[in-house]
Parts: structure tokens; C-alpha cells; sequence
């Protein structure tokens, strides 16, 4: 075998060995040693008597009440964020598909607060919903409807986390639905008003279909962010009042010096649930999802 013939069998190895030694290191590397540290009873503050303690961790976390609670509370997130995330901002792309000098206007704007820092934008949204000074209240109370605590309470502490997250990322997800919307070829619709479709047939039977790959990919990665929200949490409640909104990963965070194997192993268990639900998701609406 001449040497022309090596490079040309060698090349594409070589040519990915960059991307797949940055993968192994910085993905691959800390999975294993994630699952690794599951194993053991580790304690950051005194290395000397960490231990391995096989499955332990994984027992005490399927008994422990807080880690249900964690857990209740980023489902109910996950829910919250990804469905009014994902009707509202298919929405608002209906709204401004047509290309137009304002529309393009109104994009940029709601795109913006993508671009922001959630941490900026949670304390912002940390002194409107200040309930004796905040701006929320000071409009409801001029439109005469009553007050909420909002960030104090119990009741309404997940909600108001919902609501900025929805607030932050709509803008990104519009754009991904407005380029779908205005990549469907005219003459589908052309072809839908000849045989005298109404617009909701056409919708639903047309257009939905059309930007379903790009509606299937908002929902795998909004579904995988929400699962791993911790930020807005950390800034805007530290998981109060009463854990009303301690998700998974602000759980973890909590052992993170204390028993770090214990962190290890929840997030195995974080691991795990996202796999099954994006295995879950393709197995049920792949076969939905209409590609052109």
C-alpha cells in the first residue's frame, strides 16, 4: 500500500481526532467519573474517609422525601416551561411570518432577551415581583385585581420561575419556528385555496406538518434545559420558601461539598431520566414528525 493510499484510508481519523479527543475529554470523561463517584460515600472537606459503598447512594436517594419534592418540582417546571414556551412562541412565528421591515423589528426585539444573562434577567424580574414595591403588583393594583407574593410564597414560587424562563427563551424559539414557517413553498397554500380549505384545516393538516421536524427538535432541547435549570432558581429563590422550587439540579448542588458521591449519584439518576424521556420522545413522535 503506497503512501497516497494510507493518507487517503487515514485522513477522515485524523481530520475528527481533534473533535473526538475534545469529546472524550470534556464529555465522555466526566460521565464515567460521574458514575464512578455514584459509587462512592465522598467527602470533599476530608478526602481520608471517603469509601466505596457500592449502591447506597442510589437506595438512600429513592427513600429520601426532598429528592421526590426536587423532583415533583422539575416536572411541573419542565411541563410549565415547555408547553407555554412552545404554543406561545408558535403563536407569536404565526403572527410574524410574513416578511416584513416591522415584523423583522418585532423579532429582534423578542430575540433580545436571549442574548441576555439570565442571571441579569432573574434580577430584574427579582425586583418587579417584589411584592410590596415591585412593578407587578403596582399594575395590578392600578388595574383594581388583586396582588400576588410571587417569589414569597409557596403557591405561586414555581409559577413566577415559569414565567421568566418563558419570558427569556420565546424570542430564540420564535425565530426557529418563523424560518420553518417561511421555508413551506407557496404553492401548498396555493394549492390548499383552489380546493377551498378553511385556515384551520389548512393549518393543522399543512403547516403543522411542514415545521413538525423543527417543533420536535424545540421540544427535545427545551425538555433537556428545563430538566437542568438551575440559575434562575439559584438567583431568584436559592430553592425557598419551604422548597417550593428546588429542582434536581439545585438538589445536587446543595451536597456538592458534603457528600459529593451522594451528588454523583442523583446525577446519574438526572442522567437516566433525561435519556428515557428522549428515548421515550423518539420512539412516540418521531413516527409523527414529517420530513420534506
Amino acid at each position: 500500500m503506497d503512501k497516497k493510499t494510507i493518507w487517503e484510508s487515514a485522513r477522515p481519523y485524523i481530520m475528527i481526532a481533534p473533535a473526538m479527543a475534545g469529546i472524550c475529554m470534556f464529555v465522555m470523561y466526566p460521565i464515567l467519573y460521574l458514575i464512578y463517584l455514584s459509587f462512592f460515600k465522598y467527602n470533599l472537606m476530608n478526602k481520608a474517609k471517603s469509601k466505596f459503598i457500592g449502591l447506597d447512594n442510589f437506595t438512600q436517594i429513592f427513600t429520601r422525601a426532598d429528592f421526590y419534592k426536587a423532583l415533583t418540582n422539575t416536572l411541573l417546571y419542565t411541563v410549565g416551561v415547555v408547553s407555554l414556551t412552545l404554543i406561545l412562541s408558535l403563536l407569536i412565528a404565526v403572527w410574524l411570518s410574513k416578511r416584513t421591515r416591522f415584523n423583522a423589528i418585532i423579532q429582534a426585539g423578542i430575540f433580545t432577551p436571549h442574548i441576555v444573562s439570565i442571571v441579569s434577567i432573574s434580577l430584574v424580574w427579582l425586583w418587579l415581583m417584589e411584592p410590596n414595591h415591585g412593578m407587578l403588583n403596582f399594575l395590578l393594583k392600578s388595574l383594581g385585581l388583586p396582588t400576588s407574593q410571587w417569589l414569597q410564597s409557596s403557591n405561586t414560587a414555581l409559577l413566577s420561575v415559569i414565567i421568566v424562563s418563558v419570558w427569556q427563551g420565546i424570542g430564540y424559539y420564535t425565530l426557529i419556528i418563523v424560518a420553518a414557517l417561511q421555508s413551506i413553498s407557496p404553492t401548498i397554500y396555493e394549492a390548499a385555496a383552489l380546493d377551498n380549505a378553511s385556515r384551520f384545516k389548512v393549518f393543522y393538516k399543512i403547516t403543522l406538518p411542514l415545521i413538525s421536524p423543527q417543533l420536535f427538535f424545540i421540544l427535545i432541547i427545551m425538555t433537556i434545559g428545563s430538566f437542568k435549570v438551575f440559575d434562575t432558581v439559584q438567583v431568584m429563590t436559592g430553592g425557598g420558601p419551604n422548597d417550593a422550587t428546588s429542582t434536581i439540579v439545585y438538589y445536587i448542588f446543595g451536597y456538592r461539598t458534603t457528600n459529593i458521591g451522594y451528588s454523583a449519584a442523583t446525577g446519574v439518576v438526572l442522567m437516566a431520566i433525561i435519556g428515557l424521556l428522549t428515548f421515550v420522545y423518539f420512539r412516540v413522535l418521531s413516527k409523527k414528525v414529517h420530513y420534506q
